[in-house]
Formats: structure tokens, sequence, C-alpha cells
């Protein structure tokens, strides 16, 4: 009865296992549900300063700014963000796959989120700066972010800011993306819903009226503009990584349960095969 006694430790292991991955799995799914509503109440309205940032931006002539300057990448600056935990499936190793492309040498780091700081920790990059943020991620958290990004960015120590984050597109598919940041431009990291592109609001011949003047308004909406897309990115990233973790916690309980159904259906027959024997041997004995 060797074998049997090693299956039901076996099978208790696998159904505290599972028990503990079912419990994550709700955890998860509770969590998801709150960050995936943020994700997706705040699209709109990334979606319509986008519109009008782009709209004035085409419309104003000779207006110059320098968080539109272009200039050649010597120095780069990559936000990183990532989760706070692990078990969300291939989540962060897609992001940190996506950041390879980058040259370490010429690459200046700012993170958001546990393992993205330990990312590049481990691979020895260089850290500029590391935020955390929480489960319901915050206006003032984004905005800390992108004004440490727009000041180097201004002060000429980079030349080119990139958000490495996952766009959530639905509770089973989480992308992860490249999105140039600065200097501000056509955002070509993800698609905008409804917003024209650059040749059509090149080609519109409207006339705007800014008061008090372009310059003004722009530089106003330049800064809200860049806090906006980072706190969007935040959101986007953090219902990625619940309805990752939901995801592969229920892979897990479901494998788990699996296991579970193989290992008792292998214990009876053992079993039953123990006791067909012993009934052979007692038959057997009285026989004699």
């Amino acid at each position: 009865m060797a074998g049997t006694r090693e299956l039901r430790r076996r099978i208790r292991s696998i159904r505290s296992t599972a028990q503990i991955t079912k419990a994550m799995q709700m955890v998860a799914a509770s969590k998801m549900r709150k960050a995936q509503e943020a994700a997706i109440a705040v699209r709109p309205f990334i979606r319509m300063i986008y519109r009008i940032q782009r709209r004035a931006v085409t419309r104003v002539v000779d207006f110059t700014h320098p968080l539109l300057e272009v200039r050649p990448v010597k120095k780069r600056l990559v936000i990183l963000i990532a989760s706070d935990k692990g078990l969300c499936g291939a989540l962060n190793s897609n992001l940190f796959r996506l950041v390879g492309r980058y040259d370490h040498r010429s690459t200046l780091f700012i993170t958001a989120g546990r393992k993205a700081a330990q990312f590049v920790s481990r691979t020895r990059r260089q850290l500029v700066a590391d935020f955390p943020y929480g489960d319901t991620p915050r206006f003032v958290e984004a905005r800390a972010i992108a004004v440490m990004a727009r000041d180097l960015f201004l002060k000429g120590e980079v030349d080119e800011v990139v958000l490495v984050a996952t766009r959530f597109v639905n509770t089973l598919t989480q992308q992860a993306m490249a999105l140039e940041y600065l200097p501000i431009g056509e955002i070509k990291g993800i698609r905008m819903p409804d917003a024209d592109p650059e040749e059509v609001l090149a080609a519109d011949s409207t006339e705007f009226r800014f008061e008090p003047s372009a310059e003004h308004i722009l530089s106003y909406l330049f800064g809200h503009y860049l806090n906006v897309l980072l706190y969007t990115v935040l959101l986007n990233a953090k219902a990625s990584e619940q309805s990752a973790r939901m995801v592969s916690m229920k892979s897990a309980t479901d494998n788990a349960n699996g296991m579970i159904k193989d290992l008792t259906l292998h214990y009876n027959k053992l079993r039953q095969g123990a006791i067909t024997q012993e009934l052979l041997e007692i038959a057997g004995g009285q026989a004699n």
C-alpha cells in the first residue's frame, strides 16, 4: 500500500495548492473589475484631449515649443511600467523582451512597479528613479513621473522619452507596447479611435483663434496632456496586471483539479487491485 499512501499525500498537497490558487483568482477578479472600470472610464477623456492637442498644433502657424523639438537621439529615457508582484503569466516577460531593443549604454530608465525596478537592477541598466503605484493608480502618482520625464527632456539630458507598458484590450488580451511620449507628436504606439489622421489635420484649412494666445494655451495643454496620458497608461497597466493574474490563477486551479482527478482515478485503481488481490489470497487459502 506504499503506492496508495504516496498518492494520498500528493492529492492532499495538490488540493491545498488548488485552494490557494482559487483564493488568489477570486481576489484578482475583484481587483480586476475595479481596474478595468477605471481604465475604460478614462478612455473618452484621453481621446478628447488628444484630438484637441493635435488639432491645435497643426493649426498654429510657426508655433514652436521645447516639448515639440525633435532632436537626434543620443540619449533615450524609457519609462518602464510593470507589476509589483508576479504570478501574472507572461505579462512582465513580454515587457522586458520589448525593452531589450534599446541600447542599454544610451538608455536611462524610470520605473514604476517593483518588477520593473528589479529587472533594471538585475540587467545592470541605468536607473534614474523608481516610483511606486498602488492597485488603484492615482493622478498624483502619474504626474510625479511625468514631471520628472519632462524635466529631463527640457534640460537636454535625454533626447527622447518612450513609455513601455501593457495596454489593456480585454480580460484575455493584454499587449506590450512602446509608446512615443516625448517629443510630443502623433501617438504611434496605440491607435486612437475617432482621432483624425495627421494628413487629414494638415489638409484642414479651418482657422482657430486662441485667447489669450496660442503659446499660453498650448503650453498649458501640453503639460496636462502628458500627465493625463501617463495616468491612462498606469490605469491600463494595472487592469492588464489584474486580468492576467486572474486568468493565470484560473488556469493553475483548473490544472490542479485535473491532476487531482487523474491521481484519484489512479489511486482507486490501485486500491481496487489491492482489495482484489487480498480476496484472491483469502479464497485460495480456503481452497487449500
